[in-house]
């Protein structure tokens, strides 16, 4: 299966947040190169009209991230809005705080489980997008693997980002092996060093993960669709970050 890059829309967030610039936004998307999108962090602007920007400039809605509550309480209508945009996965972008913790993790399948069946009857599919806090141990466990057991492939997949593995001291490419078969949305993202001795984000193979090794096991996955370039914090304009990002990734065949 050919795996093809993406733009995730939340990099150029604080120039979505109106229709008007989130048509511009997606303009300069589209012509940089990109052929599908991420829909995260914009304005409050209707399906309907994300999705006809969308298809304006050639481009395929292929993941959202949505409140985290109103999947919850809000479950049909969060599948309209994206059976509205064509879009086939539904993601949370970050666990709630309030289940970050060992008084409370076990909540998140209970209330999380309900809304992720129903997103699977629809033909659609819940993602979750790690940080690094899943990393950690509660209760003697990881929270990553905790997310694994109580959710069957079919209830959730993965958006596996490869910067908040990074952070979170585990190997991208292991945790590749370990969600084999659950991960049809990637978040490629790179961490670079500043001279201050901080971590931060950079484009796609200009900081020090081993991107080469990285995509090479997401080919050997098979199950993986959509490979989306995701940069919270640019040193630069995001829109400079998304061509440099296109033009890297070129370089190794991917587009």
């Amino acid at each position: 299966m050919d795996m093809i890059l993406g733009a995730q829309m939340y990099n150029v967030r604080q120039f979505a947040q109106t229709e008007r610039d989130l048509d511009l936004s997606l303009g300069k998307v589209a012509a940089i190169g990109y052929k599908t999108v991420q829909i995260s962090g914009i304005g409050n602007i209707p399906a309907e009209r994300v999705r006809a920007l969308c298809d304006k400039y050639g481009l395929k809605i292929v993941l959202t991230h949505m409140n985290a509550d109103r999947i919850i309480d809000d479950t049909d209508a969060v599948i309209r809005e994206n059976e509205i945009m064509g879009c086939e996965y539904i993601g949370i972008g970050m666990m709630p705080e309030r289940y970050r913790n060992d008084a409370w993790l076990d909540r998140f399948p209970i209330d999380y489980l309900p809304a992720a069946r129903k997103i699977a009857a629809s033909g659609k599919l819940f993602m979750y997008h790690n940080h690094d806090f899943e990393f950690c141990k509660i209760n003697g466990k990881l929270v990553m693997d905790y997310l694994i057991e109580s959710f069957s492939p079919s209830e959730m997949g993965f958006t596996l980002d490869t910067y908040w593995v990074q952070a979170g001291g585990a190997d991208v490419c292991d945790w590749i092996g370990k969600l084999k078969g659950r991960m049809p949305c990637v978040h490629l993202k790179d961490m670079g060093m500043h001279p201050e001795r901080k971590a931060i984000m950079v484009p796609i193979m200009e900081g020090n993960l081993n991107f080469p090794k990285i995509l090479k096991a997401l080919e050997a996955d098979g199950g993986v669709r959509y490979l989306l370039y995701e940069q919270d914090h640019c040193q630069e304009s995001p829109f400079v970050c998304f061509e440099k990002t296109y033009k890297n990734l070129a370089t190794l065949g991917y587009r």
